[in-house]
């Protein structure tokens, strides 16, 4: 992460991403609070994370704030549930006005919701169409041994 050391990051959801990206943000120095409504979530984070744990709901304003969401430099929502990512993702930024704000959407057609209110957007199943189909075209018939 280079220049980007050390900044307050606020991450909504702690499930296999959320907890795999409090790990490695911290881990690289950042200073990370992961929020998520579900305690069991943050038995993911390592024993090296050195953040905050917030038990809440992200959607909630008093959470965020709690998160101290109007410090952060990034905001990243990964829950489960794109409706709850947009929220998160719009309150972080409009009301917070964190200056980036990034969040995974699960379904390729809303991508084009999240970019017109001015949200990064990271789309699993559009990554892996991309990475399959740049696969194929470097991909060679195996040679078969009669």
């Amino acid at each position: 992460m280079g220049e980007d050391t050390n900044q307050y990051i606020v991450i909504a959801g702690c499930g296999r991403l959320g907890v795999q990206l409090a790990n490695r943000l911290s881990r690289a120095g950042h200073r990370i609070v992961a929020i998520d409504h579900d305690e069991r979530k943050f038995a993911g984070l390592s024993s090296e994370f050195s953040g905050f744990r917030l038990l809440g709901d992200a959607t909630e304003l008093t959470v965020l704030e709690q998160a101290k969401t109007h410090l952060a430099d990034k905001f990243i929502a990964v829950t489960r549930d794109d409706n709850v990512n947009l929220t998160t993702a719009q309150i972080a930024q409009v009301v917070f006005q964190v200056p980036i704000v990034v969040a995974r959407v699960w379904d390729p057609q809303r991508e084009a919701i999240f970019r017109e209110y001015g949200i990064y957007t990271v789309c699993p199943l559009s990554l892996a169409v991309d990475d399959l189909l740049r696969r194929f075209q470097e991909l060679r018939p195996r040679e078969t041994h009669a």
